[in-house]
């Protein structure tokens, strides 16, 4: 199989019918074998429906259903590992991708050998203010710990040659930094294409401000876990030994001091508690951060999701 379109939604019922029949239309124009995975992430509105009944219409299309919203990462990690195309692409549900940029992004994985392309909305109708500003801060900050150099990291048009979606885990919201994931699972070439951003047609949009520092947070995480998750130590060992030294000089200080002035108070002094605390730290960067991480990375449930139903998907 050529192609694997997955396509995470939340509510967006108006927009099924219209988006199936561009993709098709694009798979018919280029003789591409191809499969849609639609992964309804809890909706409240009648998408399953459609998407079953667009089911019924064209056996390419596969659906899957949360029994509740998990997030896109979650829908992107079950399509995922449900497809089968040699390139996969992803897009939103919303119309605001264009299915017509999919035999380019294609192209680009099969002849340019590229291991993942994201797509650039260089030319954007989202409010500038809540949704453009803060993206421009996230991304700068991201090509920055990253070393990665896209412009739209988040943007939900891309295409990945089957290999990297089969060998990274998307889990909690890592959608925003799949290009950082393919980085530190060995996956070097990362392109980008300039796409055409469309106005939403239907439906109302699914960012919320929460968006900032969850965005934040994610991406201390990954940079962590991309860095240090095989070799730990060599963070908390780090930062263990300087807060231990600290409060090893500072408990000499004190020391030093009592012996040559037998007036002096140890445990009156500021620097007392500084080195208590300096000790304290350090021995716990060593043990509770250590473990606490390897427990994380290591937890079977964190990619466990209750699916209700399935369509077209063994």
């Amino acid at each position: 199989m050529d192609i694997s379109v997955a396509i995470p939604l939340l509510n967006e019922e108006e927009s099924l019918p219209e988006l199936t029949e561009w993709i098709e239309r694009v798979m018919r124009e280029n003789h591409y074998t191809y499969e849609i995975i639609f992964v309804d992430d809890g909706s409240t509105d009648h998408s399953w429906e459609v998407i079953c009944a667009l089911r019924d219409k064209n056996e390419h299309i596969k659906g899957i259903k949360f029994q509740r919203n998990y997030g896109k990462s979650a829908a992107l990690y079950e399509a995922f590992r449900a497809a089968q195309g040699d390139v996969v692409i992803t897009m939103d549900a919303d119309l605001q991708d264009s299915p017509d940029e999919i035999p380019e992004l294609y192209r680009m994985i099969i002849e340019e050998k590229y291991d993942l392309v994201s797509g650039w909305k260089k030319k954007r109708y989202d409010n500038t203010l809540t949704k453009n500003i803060p993206s421009k801060i996230y991304n700068a900050a991201t090509r920055r710990m990253s070393g990665i150099k896209l412009h739209d990291m988040n943007c939900g048009l891309k295409s990945y040659n089957k290999k990297v979606v089969k060998s990274i885990e998307v889990y909690g919201e890592m959608h925003r930094y799949i290009p950082v994931l393919a980085k530190w699972a060995g996956f070097k070439k990362i392109g980008e294409k300039v796409v055409e951003h469309r106005k939403r047609k239907y439906g109302v949009s699914k960012f919320g401000w929460d968006r900032f520092i969850n965005g934040f947070l994610d991406l201390l995480s990954i940079t962590f876990v991309g860095k240090f998750s095989k070799r730990p130590m060599h963070f908390f060992g780090v930062w263990g030994i300087v807060f231990f030294l600290i409060g090893c000089l500072a408990s000499l200080y004190l020391v030093l001091s009592k012996i040559f002035n037998a007036d002096f108070s140890i445990t009156n002094r500021p620097g007392f508690y500084i080195a208590l605390a300096a000790l304290i730290i350090g021995m716990q960067l060593f043990l509770s951060g250590f473990i606490a991480e390897l427990i994380s990375r290591n937890a079977p449930g964190r990619n466990a999701y209750l699916i209700e139903e399935k369509r077209g998907i063994n």
